[in-house]
């Protein structure tokens, strides 16, 4: 269990939230953003040999020699799987922007010998001059910014998208399940930091339930956009 310090009675609560054998449903998702005239992907999913990501693109009708910029929310195993394919950028024309913090953190030698995703979707953007280290707060285009969301990881970040007159939030690992919406304390062993998560997690989704803001969630299932509403005294996620 991902998560302790849970009940199943608790996840029981959320319809479709465990598998047949009582297992966590976890979707991996990415997102593909236009923006100020480019294709911005957010997050590249699980390895190569386990997800789906260029089909989906496919699928959808996105060309990965399109994208241009690829923002990494964290440096997690599920979120930089596609960065390269067989040793070369998987989108050719993108710069990758990573968070600084993240790439100091994740390339201490002591970390990354427990990381390989690190020596083999990280480290090569460097050496292939793609990688550009972004700060907390960094300007992707006029209308994508990224604000820093740690515990999850050091560097995390989320990113507000504002748009003729409106905000969007796609918020990465700041929460891994709709329980969450309710459960906000829930951390799963992912977070590196428990009590930094936890205290990022709440200021961010009070924020989003009170502004109503339109969310794009990774890991939330399919199609992960919504917002936090507030129903029968519960914060819950409400799918759009």
């Amino acid at each position: 269990m991902p998560f302790p310090d849970t009940t199943i009675e608790q996840w029981r609560e959320f319809p479709g939230a465990l598998s047949d054998n009582d297992e966590i449903n976890f979707r991996f998702g990415s997102l593909v953003v236009r923006s100020a005239g480019k294709l911005v992907l957010v997050d590249t999913g699980m390895h190569a040999a386990d997800g789906i990501l260029l089909e989906d693109l496919r699928r959808k009708g996105v060309d990965r020699n399109e994208i241009e910029l690829v923002v990494i929310t964290h440096i997690h195993p599920d979120h930089v799987g596609w960065n390269l394919l067989d040793g070369k950028p998987t989108f050719p024309k993108a710069r990758y922007l990573v968070p600084r913090k993240d790439w100091d953190y994740w390339t201490d030698p002591v970390v990354m010998q427990n990381a390989q995703h690190v020596a083999t979707q990280v480290l090569p953007l460097a050496d292939l001059n793609v990688l550009d280290l972004i700060e907390d707060e960094y300007q992707v285009t006029d209308e994508l910014t990224t604000v820093p969301t740690p515990g999850h990881t050091p560097g995390h970040i989320s990113i507000v998208v504002s748009s003729a007159g409106e905000q969007a939030y796609i918020l990465g690992d700041v929460a891994h399940h709709i329980a969450q919406a309710h459960y906000t304390d829930w951390c799963p062993i992912f977070d590196s930091d428990a009590d930094l998560a936890r205290a990022t997690r709440h200021a961010v989704l009070d924020k989003l339930e009170s502004e109503g803001t339109l969310v794009s969630a990774g890991h939330f299932p399919d199609p992960g956009f919504g917002r936090f509403v507030r129903l029968a005294g519960r914060r819950q996620w409400q799918e759009i």
